[in-house]
């Protein structure tokens, strides 16, 4: 009997007349044709109802415009998102739960400094039952004294150890350098500040700010669009104000500038973050530069990965994304790498930024990407699930349904020299700023090297 011999992923990938060759794409599908319903009720809350009837389920996203500029505000809301689901006036926690569990429902919050978002599913069949416990948990949450304490210890303990976690040591050194002390930076609330949150200020806070005027209400799944209105009207005629729900300021525009070296004695990793000003989804040109970020880092194949991954090894993931806060965006680049390859990573990582705009993306990179976003998109709209996060996710810069279905023929549509234009524009590295949190006794040295780097306070871990 013969062993098998182990071959590697290049030796599989050859046969004796040379490489395999790589099947040829296919050709794209257009989004499919969402029937659906997009409007405003009396109250002020947009509702946007999408049919998607592969399932017989129904996923719903109610998105609250939260912003806050009180110290305490942070810590507030993060209690509020944890203690809304315990109780109201008409039931504890159990019955919430046994409820949504009859309808084969599941009830989720979660909190930023830009909004609160209330996460569901059930079966379509449950859905009045689903959009009652809603309206309940709006109208008449009670927030209990021994839920809000019992919620707030746990709360504290969790973050004593996120804030151990280098990328979140890293994303807040990044907000606080970007845009100093606007709310935006307070994604993480202090422990301290958690401490000093009471029922009475998390029960102020929701009557002065879950407000259903702003607020985008998502419904996908099998549901008739237009008939669905007159249910959630119904069940949520008790959810109104005068006042609307309070959108975070508008963030500082991004310069570029220095790059700032974070301080954290001992790490053996560094975390490298680089951002720029990019274009919101409403701009002509957001096609054209979706397309060049994804040549850049926007996924496996891209310059970045294959230089400071696969060919040098510098780092197991490197990525280059879009950020979307209201109706501005922003480009940004992270990679974490071994102490002794920072300083010659964030080289290659400029190197690649400079060489998008001097040294374009081909015409053969341009269609690879463009076949990737639109696959990509296709495939994220498939599951009700997934265009409904689309779809909330849309909300804050007014766009929608449209929008979706419109924007593989966007993609299609951009030319190479397009993509050209934006990379040298936008992917330019002066554009850029952004911090490397790591060992300053080893790295501050090598960054001085390569200029445009200024020293500062020491992480908090």
């Amino acid at each position: 009997m013969t062993s098998a011999t182990h071959r590697d992923a290049a030796e599989i990938g050859r046969t004796a007349q040379g490489p395999r060759p790589v099947p040829e794409l296919g050709e794209q599908r257009s989004a499919a044709d969402l029937s659906h319903v997009d409007t405003t009720l009396g109250n002020g809350l947009r509702v946007l109802a999408v049919r998607k009837a592969n399932v017989p389920l129904v996923e719903l996203r109610l998105r609250i415009p939260f912003a806050g500029a009180d110290p305490l505000h942070a810590a507030t809301a993060e209690v509020l998102a944890e203690t809304l689901l315990t109780g109201t006036t008409r039931r504890d926690r159990i019955e919430i739960d046994t409820e949504l569990a009859l309808i084969g429902g599941e009830l989720g919050t979660s909190v930023d400094p830009e909004r609160l978002v209330l996460n569901a599913n059930a079966l379509a069949s449950g859905l009045p039952t689903l959009l009652d416990v809603v309206a309940d948990v709006l109208t008449s949450a009670s927030y209990v004294d021994n839920e809000v304490a019992r919620e707030s210890a746990r709360l504290v303990e969790r973050l004593a150890v996120s804030r151990t976690q280098p990328r979140v040591i890293a994303r807040e050194a990044l907000l606080k350098h970007v845009y100093g002390e606007h709310p935006a930076t307070r994604e993480i609330p202090q422990a301290e500040d958690v401490a000093k949150v009471t029922p009475e200020a998390v029960r102020a806070l929701h009557a002065s700010a879950v407000l259903p005027r702003g607020s985008v209400l998502v419904l996908v799944g099998d549901i008739d669009p237009q008939g669905v209105l007159g249910e959630i009207e119904k069940a949520l005629q008790d959810w109104k104000s005068d006042d609307s729900a309070k959108v975070l300021p508008p963030l500082p525009e991004i310069t570029g500038g220095d790059v700032l070296l974070v301080p954290r004695a001992g790490a053996v990793q560094s975390q490298i973050r680089f951002i720029a000003q990019a274009l919101p989804r409403t701009d002509p040109r957001y096609a054209a530069l979706q397309l060049a970020n994804l040549a850049y880092g926007g996924y496996f194949s891209s310059r970045l990965v294959e230089n400071i991954r696969e060919d040098k090894g510098y780092t197991y993931s490197a990525h280059s994304g879009f950020e979307f806060t209201g109706k501005t965006a922003t480009v940004g680049v992270d990679a974490d790498t071994a102490n002794e390859v920072s300083a010659p990573a964030v080289l290659e990582t400029q190197y690649e930024l400079g060489r998008l705009g001097l040294v374009p993306p081909s015409e053969e990179e341009v269609e690879s990407v463009r076949q990737y976003a639109i696959g990509s998109l296709l495939t994220s709209l498939a599951s009700q699930a997934g265009l409904a996060g689309q779809l909330s996710a849309l909300a804050s810069s007014g766009l929608g349904a449209e929008w979706l279905a419109e924007h593989p023929a966007r993609l299609a549509a951009v030319t190479v020299d397009e993509v050209a234009q934006v990379a040298l524009e936008f992917f330019a590295p002066k554009r850029f700023t952004g911090v490397v949190v790591g060992d300053a006794e080893s790295l501050a040295p090598k960054l001085a090297a390569l200029g445009g780097f200024t020293v500062g306070e020491p992480a908090e871990s």
